[in-house]
């Protein structure tokens, strides 16, 4: 029986004359209802909303006029509806709609990136819990009407569950009632030291990175991540993945490459295939059609049309990698992991829900209006490529903050307006409406997109203006609809408890990590090697460094890896001569970031060689010229960007230190370097000294253990790794294997597709797919 106050939510139609088909259950905060053969509902009492009752079944009044609108109908389609309720919004809620929120912490931090404050105090100060609602969640969730969600760091799944529900119940009271679409940067990417137990659950499974996902050259283990994370996603209150990265990683520099598939295009296309459709599928009684359903979770692939060949690997997150270089003429190759991967579905999905264009300039590429903005901005690369040549009806959101003024000089991590530094922001907002997108990321304030609008009324006149904000409101609203948040988007916490993270999930994951560890050398058949032998692990120095957001971190000197872990596999000893053997456990080269203000300070352009070796580099055979140049608001002086005959030393070159410092002092006992890699990297200075190697993007030390004393390494190279600087500084960022690859003491060629097992070489149904079909 309901209760009585729950009984007078409850409206039923008049003219309904079947009997009531659902029952009511109540949860802690909210209540569960069950339409017999129909959908199951999720609501809050708190919220204000009633339950009407039409031919039997139990409908949501979201808008509380007493009416089944067709928005609220749960038989409809997600397009019949999504357009429904965009007729209904105002100016001002589309507005808020389309904005994509800064990164939020669960709870709020007391300062800094993802802070906040909870009646004005810190929460330590507070009383507030940690599943609360910050003061500015509250404000642009009610006054800027906010609905897409950007959430970094949470406390436990627990927290995430209970605050979502606290979300959910109070814009569920508002307005049309529109839930919030809850989003997340990647999140499974496994921290080295933690250990693995096969019977434990964790804060959400561990998986490669995404180049470690590419290492596995295998499409269903992407696609079973895919299906785990987006169970653990929608356990979380997550219904959109801003991922996955797709951008080709032809530049071996560009520091996001371990975000990548790698720089093959069909095999990047094959694994954001399936990635996609793990993330996007529900099946059984989870969907609710097309695919479509209750642990589906959004993808935003990023970033079209490819951030990838950024000149000289530098990266667009600031001004001085604004550009996109395509030295090769290859931009259209680029493209293939959208438009054969993303967009290009397995599963009844179809294609990505949601799109993100990379900050870069995509230099000289619209040659139909000439001109150089940021891909955000661009009409060409948006409407006329991304939608009307390729077809592409969905949400199209900017990446993070573009709409923002860069900083007062090019290192300044701030805003990223690239092309249309000199416009106001409103202006800017204007443009990549007109562009065509429909969501500005990092945006919390509805203001500047209602200056937008007005002026699209001046230029094109009110109803010009209004259908096209529809047009962005039912783009938008179907990704909601799409998910079933209109219909429940609230969470049991013991449910969410005891899925994310556990135990099966943690198996799989660690399973691919397994699966994309890479042997490269393997001298004599040193490996694998005996449990309980005898080993000396060098400490690492880690030298002190300075992050993006301009916070130093202390130097420090520790042993790389949990020795804990390691004595379940080994004996170890701090002194070489008591040691069978040595496991150096090195970090790929810290590469730098391409650009020095001190160098600018001096006289010179600030621009510096972004080196993949430990030991200095000098760029003796760089561009004479950069391709692309020009800052027209903070350094307009600067015309060309080479860096040619300017040196740069890895920040960890006491890595080779280690390495050749160990070799000697083993006297000639093996000595195995597991690389914890992050791009590719210069082996000369190093392999011809070392009896084994084996490689892992972002994998646990305890799956380069595993393999070390037996599993079998099946890993292949996603990337070429280079011969030397020369050949990188040589290749051309937009075109996949045109690098010289390095040749070990064994005769092999650290190629893309290459790996050994335990037999050697590793030829297989894999690499007779992929690698056959290398060049472009």
């Amino acid at each position: 029986m309901l209760k009585p106050a729950l009984l007078a939510g409850i409206i039923h139609i008049a003219a309904s004359v079947t009997a009531q088909q659902w029952t009511e259950t109540n949860k802690e905060n909210f209540s569960l209802i069950t339409n017999k053969g129909g959908q199951m509902l999720g609501y809050s009492p708190a919220s204000g909303i009633k339950i009407l009752t039409v031919n039997g079944l139990a409908f949501k009044d979201l808008n509380k006029n007493g009416q089944l609108d067709k928005y609220e109908d749960w038989r409809l389609s997600f397009d019949v509806r999504a357009k429904d309720l965009a007729s209904k919004m105002t100016i001002e809620q589309i507005a808020g709609l389309m904005l994509y929120s800064g990164h939020q912490s669960i709870p709020a931090r007391p300062r800094g990136f993802g802070g906040g404050t909870y009646n004005g105090k810190p929460l330590a100060e507070s009383g507030a819990r940690s599943t609360d609602l910050s003061d500015q969640q509250k404000a642009f969730l009610t006054k800027d009407n906010l609905r897409h969600v950007l959430v970094t760091s949470v406390e436990s799944p627990e927290v995430a569950a209970k605050w979502n529900n606290n979300m959910q119940a109070l814009v569920e009271g508002l307005g049309l009632g529109i839930p919030a679409n809850t989003s997340s940067d990647p999140r499974h990417t496994a921290a080295a030291t933690t250990e693995y137990n096969a019977g434990a659950g964790g804060k959400i499974s561990l998986w490669p990175e995404e180049l470690g996902l590419a290492a596995t050259f295998d499409p269903a283990i992407v696609e079973q991540f895919g299906t785990i994370g987006g169970r653990e996603y929608r356990a979380l209150g997550i219904s959109t993945a801003l991922s996955p990265q797709i951008d080709l990683g032809t530049e071996p520099r560009w520091n996001r490459i371990k975000g990548t598939f790698g720089e093959d295009p069909y095999l990047a296309a094959d694994m954001a295939r399936a990635y996609v459709d793990g993330f996007q599928t529900s099946k059984g009684r989870d969907e609710i059609r097309d695919g479509w359903g209750f642990t589906s979770v959004n993808a935003m692939v990023k970033h079209w049309p490819s951030g990838g060949p950024e000149e000289g690997g530098r990266d667009g997150h600031f001004a001085y990698g604004k550009f996109a270089v395509y030295p090769g003429n290859q931009f259209e190759l680029q493209m293939i992991p959208f438009l054969q991967g993303a967009f290009k579905l397995k599963g009844k999905t179809k294609m990505a829900s949601a799109v993100m264009p990379y900050y870069t300039i995509s230099y000289n590429q619209d040659k139909k209006n000439g001109e150089n903005v940021g891909n955000g901005f661009s009409k060409y690369i948006v409407t006329d490529l991304l939608r009307n040549k390729y077809g592409y009806d969905g949400v199209v959101c900017t990446d993070w903050l573009i709409t923002a003024d860069e900083g007062k000089t090019p290192d300044v991590f701030l805003g990223k307006s690239w092309g249309v530094e000199a416009n106001t922001i409103a202006e800017r907002h204007y443009k990549v409406i007109m562009a065509g997108l429909d969501q500005f990321g990092g945006n919390n304030v509805a203001g500047p997109v209602i200056e937008a609008y007005q002026m699209g009324v001046k230029e094109h006149g009110e109803a010009f203006m209004r259908r096209r904000f529809e047009q962005s409101a039912v783009r938008l609203l179907m990704n909601i609809f799409r998910t079933g948040l209109f219909e429940n988007p609230y969470l049991d916490p013991e449910y969410t408890k005891t899925t994310v993270g556990k135990p099966e999930y943690m198996k799989a994951g660690y399973d691919a990590q397994l699966k994309s560890i890479v042997m490269l050398k393997n001298k004599d058949g040193i490996l694998p090697l005996q449990k309980n032998k005898t080993v000396y692990i060098p400490k690492r120095l880690t030298p002190s460094m300075r992050d993006w957001f301009g916070n130093v971190t202390p130097e420090k000197l520790d042993y790389p890896v949990n020795l804990e872990v390691v004595r379940k596999y080994f004996n170890i000893t701090d002194d070489p001569e008591k040691a069978d053997l040595a496991l150096v456990f090195a970090l790929s080269p810290m590469a730098g970031v391409g650009y020095d203000i001190e160098d600018r300070k001096k006289g010179g352009n600030g621009y510096l060689p972004i080196s993949l070796q430990y030991s200095p580099y000098t760029a003796t055979h760089a561009r004479e010229k950069s391709i692309a140049a020009g800052d027209p608001v903070i350094d307009p002086t600067v015309t060309d960007r080479s860096y040619k005959g300017k040196s740069y030393t890895a920040a960890n070159q006491a890595e080779l230190k280690t390495i050749l410092d160990t070799r000697a002092a083993m006297k000639g006992k093996p000595v195995i370097v597991c690389v914890e890699a992050s791009s590719p990297m210069i082996f000369s200075e190093f392999e011809k000294q070392v009896n084994g190697i084996i490689l892992g993007f972002g994998v646990q030390h305890q799956a380069m253990l595993d393999i070390l004393t037996g599993v079998e390494p099946s890993g292949l190279l996603p990337v070429q790794m280079p011969a030397d600087m020369k050949t990188v500084e040589e290749q051309y960022e937009d075109v996949p294997h045109d690098m010289k690859t390095h040749v070990d003491s064994e005769g092999n060629a650290y190629d893309f597709g290459f790996g050994l097992n335990w037999k050697g070489v590793i030829r297989d149904s894999r690499t007779q797919k992929y690698v056959k079909k290398k060049k472009p």
